[in-house]
């Protein structure tokens, strides 16, 4: 699942190709993913493209007064062309969901929204504003926000019972974190995915700021200026634990681990994280803390 890195990433290449063309045709391939029917889709044609904005995972593309809303969930992405083609699609048939098409600028564009897999997630929204989505009105601050300080995320803590794992993927807590870095933000902080929220000390709070700040300050870093195609090898790259289960922690060498939850599993290492306790399958008994 693309993140804040990604997703910021791919909203400025987006920005960089897309300001100052004209939507000419738009085909939703799959019902399934519009959530939306006022305005209609159809009325993006012939729009200008005036901006292009992130919002936690949301992507935005805005056109005189409408927006093209989009969120990749799981399993989705973005595949760019110079060289697009309008071949009429079918209905439901094949990865892509949505294909989008743009004249002017230095040429013309395209831009296929595709989803593998049978479980869709992936959402489009065709709104007047941004903020008619549910999901952007639900958002929590994001990361790299003016007003998210250390204070703040305290505060968050320090009123939640939740796990803190669960917490920093809640898109409503905080916008744009994910499965795969808070794995990573976890391991920096060198604290326990199943820590309770409220039980963190001032230490460890200013200790996971920094993480958070840290873990995708970088991956941001890494990720701008990338194409969408190299946005994926890039993430799997730079990550420590997530994803490395029986691989050898990279800071002291003890071996990764994993814990698997009926949909998506999350990985840590016990010496870094949880005083090298092994944490037991949520489905077949009880966590260690």
């Amino acid at each position: 699942m693309p993140e804040l890195p990604e997703v910021a990433a791919l909203t400025d290449f987006l920005g960089q190709q897309l300001i100052g063309t004209v939507f000419t045709k738009v085909q939703i391939v799959s019902f399934a993913v519009l959530k939306t029917a006022d305005p209609p889709f159809s009325g993006l044609e012939g729009r200008a493209v005036t901006g292009v904005r992130r919002f936690g995972k949301f992507v935005c593309v805005d056109a005189d007064g409408v927006s093209f809303v989009f969120h990749l969930a799981r399993a989705g992405w973005v595949r760019f062309t110079d060289a697009p083609n309008d071949i009429r699609l079918k209905m439901g048939q094949g990865h892509i969901a949505a294909r989008l098409s743009f004249s002017g600028g230095s040429g013309p564009r395209g831009l296929d929204l595709t989803e593998a897999g049978t479980k869709k997630g992936m959402a489009i929204y065709v709104v007047r504003d941004p903020y008619d989505v549910p999901g952007i009105a639900a958002l929590g601050p994001d990361p790299f926000s003016a007003g998210f300080d250390v204070d703040i995320l305290a505060e968050i803590l320090g009123s939640s019972s939740q796990q803190v794992k669960g917490l920093l993927r809640s898109q409503s807590v905080i916008a744009g974190i994910g499965n795969a870095y808070s794995d990573e933000i976890l391991h920096a902080a060198r604290i326990s995915p199943f820590a309770i929220a409220k039980s963190l000390d001032r230490e460890a709070v200013e200790l996971l700021y920094d993480s958070i700040h840290g873990i995708l300050g970088t991956a941001l870093k890494e990720a701008s200026g990338k194409a969408p195609n190299e946005l994926k090898d890039t993430k799997r790259s730079h990550m420590r634990v997530h994803g490395r289960s029986g691989e050898a922690c990279p800071v002291c060498g003890d071996t990764v681990r994993e814990v698997s939850f009926a949909d998506t599993a999350l990985q840590y290492c016990p010496t870094c994280q949880t005083k090298g306790k092994i944490l037991a399958d949520r489905r077949t008994s009880r966590f260690l803390k």
